[in-house]
């Protein structure tokens, strides 16, 4: 069976797509398209934690992710390499502009 080179990008699109849609679906729940600038406010509040974590110079706050939900709440997870470092992180989201209640679920693991 011999297929054109339009048959093989239709196939190959068809294929892409079917793959990518159920996980843009999947993360359709993430954003609040009724109010876009609470999307924005939430982004606002997780991108100023991150820069205060990075102006911090500790190695280990880059294991710490950072996300903020609609109300204002952020949450704290990954690895810290001391207890220090978690509740430094904990008060630098604390003292965040916006932030109504951080939810720290950072452990602490020394590095291997």
């Amino acid at each position: 069976m011999k297929f054109t080179m339009k048959r093989k990008a239709l196939y190959s699109f068809i294929l892409v797509a079917g793959t990518l849609l159920p996980a843009a679906g999947a993360f359709a729940d993430d954003v609040d398209a009724s109010h876009p600038g609470t999307f924005i406010k939430d982004s606002a509040i997780t991108t100023a934690i991150k820069a205060k974590l990075a102006t911090e110079h500790v190695k280990s706050l880059k294991d710490i992710q950072v996300d903020t939900d609609d109300k204002g709440v952020v949450w704290l997870t990954g690895h810290a390499r001391t207890d220090s470092d978690v509740k430094k992180a904990e008060a630098i989201a604390r003292q965040t502009d916006g932030v109504r209640a951080v939810k720290n679920q950072i452990v602490v693991k020394a590095d291997d």
